[in-house]
Formats: structure tokens, sequence, C-alpha cells
């Protein structure tokens, strides 16, 4: 079931594109509900969370992008999608991680297509997990959750937002059971969640929780290409642009890609 939530100040327009995007998902066969709010006020205080929100920027009292900031403090993982009839907020719509942002009025095509991306993203976020064996048990692990695995011999330490637990693992298995699903070797203790990558210069990684682990110099240029891979699929790529650092001269300095 994918939870939609759509905002916007105009409760007409707020109707018609809930109306559509309800319409969209039932023609693919997709289980949903849609919520509509009217504020980003109302969006803050609901009660249920969403895998998906549709958000106005130009709204009267607290506006699009400030609800999306404190929006995302409490929802990293909320796939969001900016609706708006300006291009001026395009740059700023990056800081919260925007994953895509389009202008009114709506085509059908093009929120067809956005949709069907976002319930891709979303669906990936919420079912890639791994199953590991942890004391004769089977334990699922979901992915969206793992900051990175740390590797001591033959146990691997799994570092997430839970706790921190062991299980016996070959490092080269795990490396290719995770292959594709966004994480990466950085060293050959490591795997990185690429999702949870802040800034990083040629001899570390630090992530969104603080954390740094060690990345090895001839990874370096690998991880490069890796990362920029996985935010222009993951749609972001203008993260890029605040978050990645260079070592230039003994020094990181922040360097625009785009």
């Amino acid at each position: 079931m994918i939870s939609v939530a759509v905002c916007d100040d105009s409760i007409i327009e707020c109707s018609r594109i809930a109306g559509k995007i309800k319409e969209l998902l039932d023609e693919t066969g997709v289980p949903c509900f849609v919520r509509q709010f009217n504020s980003g006020k109302e969006l803050l205080q609901a009660q249920e969370s969403f895998d998906i929100v549709f958000l106005d920027i130009l709204m009267d009292g607290l506006d699009g992008m400030k609800t999306a900031e404190l929006f995302r403090g409490e929802n990293p993982d909320t796939v969001l999608v900016f609706v708006t009839s300006s291009r001026r907020y395009v740059f700023d719509a990056y800081e919260v991680e925007a994953f895509r942002y389009l202008l009114k009025p709506l085509e059908d095509g093009q929120l067809r297509k956005v949709l069907g991306l976002a319930v891709q993203k979303a669906d990936r976020e919420v079912q890639d997990f791994l199953i590991v064996n942890k004391e004769r048990q089977k334990k699922k692990l979901f992915l969206k959750d793992i900051y990175y695995f740390e590797i001591k011999g033959r146990l691997v330490y799994v570092h997430g937002k839970g706790e921190v637990f062991a299980f016996y693992e070959q490092i080269g298995v795990l490396e290719k059971s995770l292959l594709g699903r966004g994480f990466f070797r950085c060293h050959k203790s490591y795997l990185v969640n690429l999702k949870y990558v802040d800034v990083y210069n040629r001899q570390e990684i630090t992530l969104d929780n603080g954390e740094k682990i060690i990345l090895a110099k001839r990874r370096y240029e690998e991880f490069c290409q890796e990362f920029l891979k996985f935010m222009r699929t993951n749609g972001g790529i203008g993260r890029l642009d605040r978050s990645r650092k260079f070592e230039i001269s003994g020094a990181c300095h922040r360097s625009k890609l785009l």
C-alpha cells in the first residue's frame, strides 16, 4: 500500500492533483490511499506517515519550502515532489532533497512519469532487505535503515538506526548480494550506504549521523563515479552542490559538479 499526501493551499488545485494521482495509481493497479492537506501546518501535524508527498511551494502562512525543511527532519525517507507555478525555488529544492520539481499546470503525461518513478523509489526503499543468520535465527535487515557494514574477520557488524549487532558472513558474499542496491565497498573493512553519505574527501566519508569511515585512496575515483550515479538515479543530484567536498592543497573545499 503506497501512501500519498498532496499539500496545496488551493482547495480546488489540491483536490484536482489528488484525484489525478488516485486515478493514475488505480489504473496501474497500485494499492494506495491519497490524503489532502491545505496548509503546511496540517501536513506537519498529520499522525500518519507518507511514502510520497506532493507539495506546493507558494502557500500562505507556512510556505512549502519551510514546510519541507521541517517535514524532512522527521521523515528522511519520504519521496518529496514539489509542484509549483514558479521556477524560482528549483535550486532551493535541492536543500531538502526533493525527488522532482514540477511546474503548474501539470501535464498528465509528466505527472504519470514522475508518479511512476516516485512509486518505484518508495517501494524499493520499503521492501529492499537482506535475510541474515543471527544466533541460529533468521533476521530481516531493511537496507534503508543501515548506515554501513563493518567487517572484522568473519564477523560483519551492522551499523544502523537501531542496535549494532554482528553476524557471520564472508565479505565477498555480502558485497555481491549488495550490488546495485546503493552500497559501495569504500575500504576492505567497510560497505557504506550511499544514501547516507554527507561529505567526503580522499581519506574519509562523513555520514549524515556524523560518523566517519575510511575511504581507501585506490577506491576514491570509483567511489566518486558510483556516488554520482547513485544521486542521479535517486533524484538527488542537486545535493552534491551543497555536500560534496574535495581535498585541494591539503584542505577540503566545496565544489560544484554541475
